[in-house]
Formats: structure tokens, C-alpha cells, sequence
């Protein structure tokens, strides 16, 4: 209830507020002259309806103890007829009188009129007692008067006690019906207070009106029309048939208007131009821009931008709050130095951030406020966003990668300088094995040392950008080549060296010299991790999409396998880092860690495929990848499943 009461307080509220001074100051007097008018009205109403009710109650006393007077003494004779045909005449010509009771000293009815109407003679069946009023005074000598109110009006109620001789004999009951003319009067009296009542509310109404078509509405139309022009739309007019001074001052605000039109058409083609030239440049800049003014409301926005804060698919980012577009992490370090310089209490920024949302990347923000010809206010804050992830990325691979070579390069020349200066200081003391066994490991060390260059050199190049000319390759030839290269190296450690070529192996796209150097890299991997006893082989195929097609392939797959220690689940993921070794983990063998890199850099950048692998522990390694075939040839005797090896 206090809720809705509340509610229809608060619309009252409002709906008055709308209001201007003059409308309410001449609601108030008019409400002053209405309650005023409404006063006096009420005033002499009740004046006309107490004059009338007076009248009323002195005409009944009057007339009750008149009729007491002359029936009193033949109630005494208990001469109840001739009391009836006096009661009958008095009622018949009288007609202020509405009815009559008489009542004997125990208040039984003993006779009324009018009895024989159905509601009387039904209330004499029912009650034939009278019910006197609580304050009757039997004992009195004058008539007791009260009014009750009918739906003919107000009747009054006269009970005048009979007495004769001071013997209380009964009580007599006459109704007396209001005077006419009193009546007709207070209702002429409140109709007209009614129709003046009225009347003012409608002749200030209809002034209003008046006043509101012939002065207000122009000047409000003038007062619109000015807003209107403040806010840049020079195509308003005002069209109203007015004379005067308002008219003239229509028409003048209209020319005013109309050369505002036609010097806003000559200069708004140009200012067009000059935001199209600068959205141009700006859609151009490789870094993300965004303009914003000191309310937070996007004013510009770049296509880089959007495509870095994942904005392509929101359409009201301009006319929108910045705060309410940017990722979490961005809006979180920003909101307060955006702030600050809207408030001139700094003016510039700068911060590098780390987004997960579109995508991971790093972008360093800066923050520059935009001030107006004379640099005495901001008029809004320009916003540059660099995406730097390669940057970072290029930054924590060059750190790595100094520091992985500087940990491998430091091992084998504090070696190598430790042995040449115990065999500076010491080497007349030393035996000639031991002297031999000092030059041998100096030796070692430094072919070492020589990989280890041989393949950073060979990463760098591969990485630097350098483009490389596919063509037509003899694959088994480079593998033919590969195999004589490692024949030696295989017999001296005992291992089988084998080799399985597809018959008619079709030619691939890919340069010579980085296939060599990638089998060279899998098949000295594969010595190097196999036992006295094992295996290593090459075995190169067609690889057949549909073998019911007939048709010539599009790829060749090359396998190299061995029998050696294999690879742990775990370090299959990183075996293609820079300086991972599997040998760190065993502890039996030496390496520079960059073999796979470089095998992956080849091709996967410069042959546009992937290097796979399958290993077990204890079992052996199969790396192998696709080639694309160069000539579309269809090759007889396609070898299909897994032949056997060949020894070389």
C-alpha cells in the first residue's frame, strides 16, 4: 500500500514538474478563487438548510401542540372515534403533515394514520409499540423534536406528551414533511455555486488556451528551432500564420536559418574530404588506433584495432564506452590512467599487456591526450596498440638460444683448453699414451666444437628468410649418396645399414641439398641411438591415396628407422627443440641438440610438409614424411604394404 502510494506520489511529482512558472502561479490563484467561491457557497447553503430545518421544527412543536391540545380531552373520554375523524380531517387538509401516532402511556399504539398503507398497517401488524426516543421526557410539558433523514428528504419527528389535568395520558407522534420551497431553494443555491465553480475553471482553461495558440506555441516553436540550429540542423523552419512583432520574428529566424543552410552546404563537402582523407590514413597504419573523448565514447576506430581486441563482429563500438569493449586485462590496467588524463592530471602512457581473448598475443598500449589549437584543453585521448608477440617471441628465442649455445660452446673449449695447458705444464712428465690420449680428446672436442658451428650456422641460414627453388629431385639418388656416406660409420659400429627404394619411384619437388642434409641428420641420429647388432634403414614409397584408382600418386613417403633405444612418450613433444637431446637423459652420448631443429625447419618451412615419428623405448624410432610428387605418371609395379629390407 505505502509502496503504491509512494508510486502515485512520485507521478504527481513529475507531472507537476513540467510545468512552467506561469502555468502553475495561475493554477494556484485559480485554485485560491475556486476554494473561495466554494466557501461562500457551502456557507450559504448550510445557512438556507439550518433556516429551513429551524422552521420546520417550530411549525411542527406549534402544530403538535395544537393537536394535542384539542385531542387530549377526547382521548381522556376514551372517545377514540371522534379522535380518529379529527385526526382524518386535520390530515386531509394539511399536507406538510406525513403521518400520525397515538400512543397510550405504556407506548401501545392504539391509532395512526395514515394505517391503512401497506408499510404502516404492516409496522402496526408487526410492532404496535412506539419507540420513543431515549431522551423523551413523559413528564414534560413541551413537545420533543428530532429530524431523520428519508429519501424524500429530511422529515421531522414531533412527540407531544398528552396530559390532562397533569395525568399523563400517551404520547402523540407527528411526522412533518421539509418545506418545499426551502428545498427547491438550496438545491437552486448549490447548482449555481456548481455552474460559478465551473465556470471559472473553464473561462481560465479556455484563456489558457488562447494564450498558449496565439503566444506560447510560437515561442516555443522559437525556442525549439533555436536548439534545433545550436545543434547543427539548419533545415528547421517555422511555419505558423502569425502577424506582428511574432510574425516578423518568424520570418527572421527563418532567413537566418536558410543562409546557415547554404553556408553549411559550401563547407560541409570539404570537411567531408578532410575525414575521409584521415579515416583513410588511419585504416591504413599497420598499428591499431583509437580516438576517444574525455566521456570514455569511442570516436574512431581502425581496422587493426578491431582485429586486435576481437571488435569485427561488434557493430556499436563507435558512439559506445571504451570500457565496455576492451578485454578484461586491458580494461583492468588502463580505466584509471584513462581518467587521469581526461582530467589533465597526466598526459601520456604507456603499458605492455598480455591478451588471451581473441587470441594469445602481447600488445604494448600507448595513451597520448588530444588538445585543442591553443594546447589549453583536452578535447579526447588518442589510443596506439602495437601487437608485439613476435617481437617477444623473436626476444625469449634469442635469449634461449645465446644461452643454450654459450652452455654448449663453453663445454667443449674449457675442455679443450684444459687438456692443451696440463700438456703445456705438464707434458714432459707425461707418457706418450697419455700425451696421445690428451690430443686424441683435444681432437674430439674440437670436431665437437665444429658440429656445434656447422649447425648454427646451418639454423641461422634456414631461418633468415632465405628463399629456396624447388625442383626435380632424384630421391633414391640422394638416398643412394646418404647410405654410401654412412656405410663406413655403420661397419665400424657393427650396426646393419639397409635400404628400401619403391621400383620406379616417381621424382618430387625439393632441393637436393636440404634432403641430404635431412637424411643425413635422421640416419646419423639413427647410428648414433643403435647398439652393436641393430638395424638402420631408409625406405622410400609412392604413397597410394586409392590403390583401386591406378592413377599416379601425389605424394612419396620416406621412412628412416632404427632398432636403437627409442624415445619416451614424454620427450616426444620436445624432441624438435632447439638443444633437446635425448642423451641428457641417458647419459651415454654427446650432441648439439639442433639435428631435428634444422630437419623441421626444412620441412616443414621450405617443402611445406611435416616431419612424423613413432617410437618405442627399447624398441626403435621411425621418422618419416611426404614429398610432393613432381610429374603426374602413371608407374608400373607400385610396392604397397611393408617389403623387406635389402642389405647394402
Amino acid at each position: 500500500m505505502f509502496a503504491v502510494l509512494k508510486t502515485i506520489r512520485e507521478a504527481i511529482a513529475n507531472w507537476w514538474s513540467e510545468f512552467t512558472l506561469q502555468t502553475k502561479l495561475l493554477a494556484a490563484a485559480t485554485l485560491v478563487v475556486s476554494l473561495v467561491m466554494s466557501g461562500l457557497t457551502f456557507w450559504a447553503v448550510n445557512t438556507i438548510q439550518q433556516d429551513a430545518r429551524h422552521n420546520d421544527t417550530r411549525f411542527g412543536s406549534d402544530l403538535g401542540l395544537l393537536l394535542a391540545a384539542n385531542v387530549a380531552p377526547l382521548i381522556a373520554d376514551h372517545n377514540y372515534e371522534e379522535v380518529a375523524q379529527f385526526s382524518q380531517r386535520f390530515y386531509s387538509s394539511t399536507k406538510s403533515v406525513r403521518y400520525m401516532l397515538y400512543a397510550d402511556e405504556t407506548g401501545e399504539l392504539f391509532f395512526g394514520i395514515p394505517f391503512w398503507e401497506p408499510e404502516v398497517e404492516t409496522s402496526l401488524t408487526i410492532e404496535r409499540r412506539i419507540q420513543l426516543p431515549e431522551n423523551y421526557a413523559s413528564h414534560g410539558d413541551k413537545p420533543m423534536v428530532r429530524q431523520h433523514l428519508t429519501p424524500d428528504g429530511v422529515v421531522t419527528d414531533v412527540f407531544v406528551p398528552l396530559k390532562i389535568d397533569q395525568k399523563y395520558l400517551g404520547v402523540l407522534a407527528i411526522g412533518i414533511n421539509p418545506n418545499p420551497t426551502a428545498v427547491i431553494s438550496t438545491n437552486f443555491t448549490r447548482d449555481v455555486t456548481i455552474a460559478v465553480f465551473v465556470s471559472i475553471w473553464v473561462m481560465v482553461i479556455l484563456g489558457g488556451v488562447i494564450n498558449a495558440l496565439t503566444i506560447t506555441k510560437p515561442i516555443k516553436e522559437l525556442l525549439v528551432g533555436v536548439k534545433q540550429i545550436a545543434a547543427g540542423n539548419f533545415k528547421q523552419r517555422i511555419d505558423l500564420p502569425l502577424g506582428g512583432e511574432l510574425g516578423e520574428l518568424i520570418f527572421s529566424f527563418n532567413e537566418m536559418a536558410e543562409r546557415l543552410e547554404r553556408y553549411a552546404e559550401q563547407n560541409i563537402e570539404e570537411l567531408t574530404a578532410e575525414k575521409a582523407k584521415l579515416e583513410t590514413l588511419v585504416s591504413t597504419i599497420a598499428d591499431g588506433a583509437v580516438l576517444i573523448d574525455n566521456n570514455m565514447q569511442v570516436i574512431l576506430v581502425n581496422p587493426t584495432a578491431q582485429r586486435i581486441f576481437g571488435w569485427e563482429e561488434v557493430e556499436e563500438v563507435v558512439g559506445g564506452n571504451i570500457l565496455h569493449y576492451l578485454p578484461s586485462a586491458v580494461q583492468v590496467e588502463i580505466t584509471r590512467p584513462l581518467y587521469q588524463m581526461a582530467s589533465g592530471e597526466s598526459e601520456s602512457a604507456e603499458f605492455r599487456i598480455h591478451l588471451t581473448e581473441p587470441v594469445n598475443r602481447t600488445v604494448r598500449i600507448l595513451l597520448t591526450t588530444v588538445l585543442n589549437l591553443q594546447r589549453e584543453s583536452i578535447k579526447g585521448i588518442a589510443i596506439t596498440v602495437q601487437d608485439i608477440t613476435r617481437e617477444v617471441e623473436l626476444n625469449e628465442a634469442k635469449s634461449q638460444f645465446i644461452s643454450n649455445v654459450s652452455h654448449e660452446l663453453r663445454t667443449p673449449l674449457f675442455n679443450i683448453k684444459s687438456f692443451i695447458e696440463t700438456l703445456h705444464e705438464y707434458g714432459e712428465e707425461l707418457g706418450i699414451e697419455q700425451r696421445q690420449e690428451f690430443l686424441e680428446t683435444v681432437n674430439h672436442e674440437t670436431d665437437r666444437l665444429t658440429r656445434l658451428v656447422n649447425d648454427v650456422l646451418d639454423l641461422s641460414r634456414l631461418e633468415s628468410g632465405r628463399n629456396y627453388n624447388l625442383d626435380c629431385i632424384d630421391l633414391a639418388q640422394a638416398i643412394e649418396q646418404t647410405l654410401r656416406t654412412y656405410q663406413l660409420n655403420a661397419k665400424d659400429k657393427g650396426i646393419e645399414l639397409i635400404q628400401d627404394i619403391s621400383p620406379h619411384l616417381p621424382p618430387v619437388m625439393g632441393h637436393y641439398d636440404l634432403l641430404l642434409q635431412v637424411l643425413a641428420n635422421l640416419l646419423g641420429n639413427g647410428l648414433k641411438f643403435t647398439k652393436a647388432g641393430g638395424k638402420v634403414g631408409i625406405r622410400a614409397y609412392p604413397l597410394e591415396l586409392n590403390p583401386q584408382s591406378h592413377t599416379q600418386p601425389s605424394k612419396v613417403r620416406v621412412e628412416i628407422s632404427d632398432t636403437g633405444i627409442g624415445i619416451a612418450p614424454d620427450d616426444q613433444k620436445a624432441i624438435f627443440d632447439r638443444f633437446f637431446r635425448v642423451e641428457n637423459r641417458v647419459h651415454t652420448l654427446e650432441g648439439t641438440g639442433l639435428g631435428l631443429s634444422i630437419v623441421r625447419n626444412i620441412i616443414e618451412d621450405k617443402h611445406h610438409s611435416q616431419v612424423h615419428l613413432v617410437s618405442e623405448v627399447g624398441v626403435g624410432t621411425t621418422f618419416w614424411f611426404d614429398l610432393d610428387v613432381y610429374e603426374q605418371e602413371t608407374m608400373p609395379g607400385m610396392i604397397q604394404g611393408t617389403p623387406d629390407f635389402n642389405s647394402v
